[in-house]
């Protein structure tokens, strides 16, 4: 195997249908109109020189090197600014053109180190492959003159170093800042001789707002911008395609390795969710993989309050099996259950299920994908009949107006927010309806025509306002929901949002939304062209979370914004593979393909094909198990993949819950916090070990590839394999491959998904199968999968969650760039540089009210539970809402959020708690009582670590 070199155009694809021909050096070529000659000659097999030119940049013309001879024309223009035209005869090597280019490339290496040899660059450097391209052999000028050759390096940043001596201003990095990610973080200072790129005001690059994309280091064809682990490991010898773990959006990676050390991730130009784009997690947070407190060796106790011991794998396998039997026969078969995993791959999370089912014999399984998204997965079905997401990401370039609600894409899906910036930036009109001025509402070049900061909470007004607005002022597409919807319904929904009581003017009192910019933003959306819906967490972590997801999917039916590109319904998921679980059957009423386990034709073609019988009735969700493991009669819980402790609400029932199982098994990465209640610890490993697919928030399927050895010595899928035959219930699998043969075998919308056209196709988007062999880009494009369109009534039903005198605020979360979910991988790598501590943002009237200042240690308590944390004083928030992240387990976020959940999936009520903020001294009772309880219980890993 060996490095995976893709070809550069030099400029982007032409988008035009109609073609020209012309002639490039005696070969006769046909390309689309629009098409630059430097990209014609290529794609003919040419190669002209280049230096300033990239495909993944629009062609700037500054480096002359690419100079061309056309006949009937003066001069030598640059080919990657001259489009073709019909008939064109174009010579691309002459002597004229030789010396001209040698001439070019003279003037830089004059300017530039001669270290090649030594340089970390050192077969991977343009400037040196375009020296030999053009034949320079030496230098006339001398190196005695003025000179860049001491400029002093920037090692500011964790994870690339910026080296001025070697730049050649051709200004690729900061176009790419500004082109591809958005940020507009880096500019050329200074003139002719004193030219320069710097970052910012000229501050250092960690200082600056570059936000680490790595599309600087990417589009650098020197050793300017050099990553740090290629200077410290040298260049990769081999590279393998595989897919990100962190957010929904899904990049594409080539895993560039040297042995079997990882040396870099590589956007893949190819992936067709990122094109060739990425994020500072997914580009270079991957360190975790080999961090020091990474758990190898399966370990067993026998009760929490023990030190941990390692043990063969055989041990613990068969030690889990002989717990589990003993559990069921002592309190009965629904005793024990699991948990699946939405950072785990489809294989994966589709044995754990067939496990549980099949295995244990009962359906008490879930998911993380229900404490974030399964209100989506209730509420599309309900109105088009299917469980995701409408589009492709590539569908936002034809998007007019783009509605953003509750979901934060900079910051939690960053490599799609620098898509949605760049078509914002080609004249698309944003909305955000968002209770927190996300960076969004105005950031560099980009501004929304509309915010909406509703008070959390209040979702479906806001949106049951904006859909009074369309149906009074007559914006209705009648034509498409005459063609495409169930009339009926649509009927009674009308005359539902026309009552006055539904009104901008009426629900103002409580969503604190100006009136006339919900008129205004109706509108906008309504008239506009193609109006897409973006949303996240901050739709679906509510007690009315469905209901929000079914008045967004009224929304786009009334308007006719779906089944065509450029519209549409369109979930943010949170994690890698969120889509992924809730496909795969994760949730304790449902198989896969969301088919419910009480239908006697799908339960019966499982059981054949599995040779078991199956419980017909649903079994607990993660709430219930806590529940009924508090009142006695849960004893056993196989968590593969996730931290509950941490991440699920209400952190003190959790607890309570897990101390009151007799067998809790987890599988993880790290002692994770639900690890302290662990009585089994079994070692998994990384997307890096794996093969597998994950599915991304736009039904992408995509290939996860084994680029090293696992270090503990088992996949996920092994693990689970070998519980089910300890326990007595054979699975029999040689690759993973064969997994994804059985479930596009039982899951209709997989049916034609194999790893051999993942192969071949690069990533497949279900529904696949005989109507779509290719997968199905844009969902509903004819017709709805349930057949019509079905509008649903969205009343508004406040919160049970009530501000009062002793809990006068309400708090929300969300996420920061730099960290992902929980942060176990995040904080295990350099990215706590960025961020180290979450911080409780507050407006800056109510800290004066309670005498906080900047930086203070806070008190943030509810009904539920208290913490402490730093205060952040900052006008993103209104008056009466703060705001927190929850990636770092001292913060015990959750130690606040309560109980409450969505009515239809249980989904917990996140973004809406009643608090207070006061001054503290110090950690809560709660902090200082577990950060004991955790140091106790990670024992061996500080004994090992000494």
């Amino acid at each position: 195997m060996s490095l995976i070199h893709e070809t550069d155009y030099g400029t982007p694809a032409s988008r035009a249908t109609a073609t020209v021909r012309l002639t490039i050096d005696g070969r006769e070529v046909e390309v689309p109109e629009g098409t630059s000659i430097m990209r014609a000659a290529t794609e003919a097999g040419g190669a002209i020189p280049k230096l300033c030119a990239t495909d993944m940049l629009d062609a700037f013309g500054s480096c002359r090197l690419c100079l061309v001879e056309v006949e009937g024309r003066n001069g030598t223009p640059a080919s990657c600014t001259t489009p073709v035209a019909d008939g064109m005869v174009v010579h691309t090597q002459t002597p004229r053109l030789q010396k001209l280019r040698r001439g070019v490339m003279e003037l830089y290496i004059s300017d530039h180190p001669l270290d090649c040899l030594t340089c970390a660059a050192n077969g991977d450097c343009e400037l040196q492959d375009m020296a030999g391209a053009v034949g320079l052999r030496d230098v006339r000028y001398g190196y005695d003159g003025a000179n860049h050759l001491v400029a002093e390096k920037d090692t500011s940043t964790p994870y690339f170093t910026y080296d001025p001596s070697k730049c050649i201003v051709c200004s690729r990095c900061v176009r790419a800042c500004e082109e591809v990610q958005g940020t507009f973080a880096l500019t050329i200072e200074g003139r002719g001789f004193g030219s320069r790129v710097a970052a910012g005001q000229g501050e250092a690059f960690f200082d600056s707002e570059c936000v680490s994309c790595g599309a600087c280091v990417q589009a650098c064809p020197t050793a300017t911008l050099t990553e740090t682990t290629v200077i410290e490991i040298g260049q990769p010898e081999r590279s393998v395609v595989t897919t990100c773990a962190y957010c929904g959006v899904g990049c594409t990676f080539k895993a560039e390795m040297r042995g079997e050390e990882l040396v870099r991730m590589v956007p893949y130009k190819d992936g067709k969710a990122n094109r060739g784009h990425s994020c500072v997690k997914g580009r270079f947070a991957w360190g975790y993989a080999t961090h020091r407190e990474r758990i190898l060796k399966p370990m067993v106790r026998e009760r929490i309050t023990d030190p941990w011991r390692e043990v063969s794998w055989d041990e613990a396998i068969g030690h889990v099996a002989r717990e589990f039997r003993r559990i069921q026969a002592k309190y009965g078969r629904t005793a024990i259950g699991g948990i699946t995993s939405s950072r785990c791959t489809n294989e994966e999370t589709f044995l754990v299920q067939k496990l549980i089912r099949a295995g244990f014999g009962n359906n008490n399984v879930d998911t993380c994908a229900r404490v974030c998204h399964s209100p989506t997965g209730y509420g599309l079905k309900t109105a088009f009949g299917t469980s995701a997401g409408t589009q492709d990401f590539d569908s936002v370039e034809q998007s007019d107006v783009v509605m953003v609600i509750g979901a934060n894409p900079t910051d939690g899906h960053p490599v799609f927010g620098s898509r949605l910036k760049k078509r914002l930036r080609q004249g698309a009109k944003l909305i955000v309806v968002d209770p927190r001025r996300i960076d969004l509402v105005r950031t560099p070049h980009v501004a929304a025509a509309h915010h909406l900061p509703l008070r959390p909470g209040t979702n479906v007004a806001v949106l049951t306002a904006l859909a009074h607005v369309v149906v009074t002022e007559g914006l209705v597409d009648e034509a498409f929901v005459r063609a495409r919807c169930d009339m009926e319904s649509f009927g009674a929904w009308a005359e539902f949002v026309a009552d006055p009581a539904n009104s901008p003017e009426a629900v103002a009192q409580y969503t604190g939304v100006d009136p006339d910019e919900i008129r205004k933003a109706a509108r906008l959306y309504a008239t506009g062209g193609n109006a897409a819906i973006y949303y996240g967490l901050g739709v679906t972590e509510h007690s009315q979370g469905s209901t929000t997801v079914m008045a967004i999917a009224n929304l786009a039916m009334a308007t006719g914004n779906l089944g065509r590109p450029g519209v549409g319904v369109n979930p943010l998921r949170g994690q890698n593979n969120v889509q992924g679980a809730c496909d795969m059957g994760s949730f304790p009423h449902e198989l896969s393909g969301y088919r419910h386990v009480a239908d006697d034709a799908t339960r019966q073609m499982f059981e054949e094909l599995w040779g078991v019988e199956l419980d017909h009735e649903p079994g607990l969700r993660i709430p219930n198990m806590l529940d009924a493991a508090v009142g006695g009669s849960f004893k056993g819980l196989y968590v593969q993949g996730e931290d509950i402790l941490q991440s699920d609400p209400n952190t003190a029932h959790v607890a309570a819950g897990l101390a009151a199982m007799e067998c809790v098994v987890i599988q993880d990465l790290f002692l994770n916090e639900t690890a302290n209640y662990a009585h089994v610890f079994l070692p998994g490993s990384t997307f890096l070990e794996k093969d597998g697919t994950f599915t991304n928030a736009e039904r992408r399927i995509q290939r996860v590839r084994k680029v090293m050895s696992s270090r503990s010595g088992k996949a996920d899928w092994e693990i689970t394999l070998d519980i089910a035959h300890a326990m007595g219930f054979r699975m029999d699998y040689s690759h993973p491959s064969e997994i994804m043969d059985e479930i596009a075998r039982v899951t209709p919308t997989f049916a034609g998904v194999s790893y051999d056209r993942l192969d071949a196709l690069g990533s497949i988007q279900w529904p696949c199968n005989e109507k779509a062999p290719q997968g199905t880009p844009v969902m509903h494009v004819d017709g709805f999968v349930r057949g019509q369109g079905r509008f649903m009534i969205t009343e508004y039903v406040p919160t049970d969650e009530k501000t009062g005198p002793r809990f006068p605020l309400l708090l929300t979360t969300g996420r920061i760039l730099s960290q992902y979910n929980v942060g176990a991988q995040t904080r295990r790598t350099e990215n706590v540089r960025w961020h180290e501590e979450d911080l409780l943002e507050i407006h800056p009237h109510d800290a004066e009210e309670r005498g906080i200042r900047d930086g203070d240690l806070v008190k943030l308590q509810s009904r539920a539970g208290a913490t402490a944390l730093k205060a952040l004083i900052t006008d993103r928030v209104a008056p009466g809402v703060v705001y927190t992240t929850f990636h770092h387990p001292m913060t015990q976020a959750n130690v606040v959020t309560t109980d409450y959940s969505d009515w239809a999936t249980n989904c917990p009520e996140y973004k809406v708690t009643a608090v207070q903020v006061s001054p503290s001294n110090g950690p809560t009772d709660w902090q200082a009582r577990y950060d004991d309880f955790g140091r106790q219980s990670r024992r061996i890993v500080v004994d090992a670590a000494e």
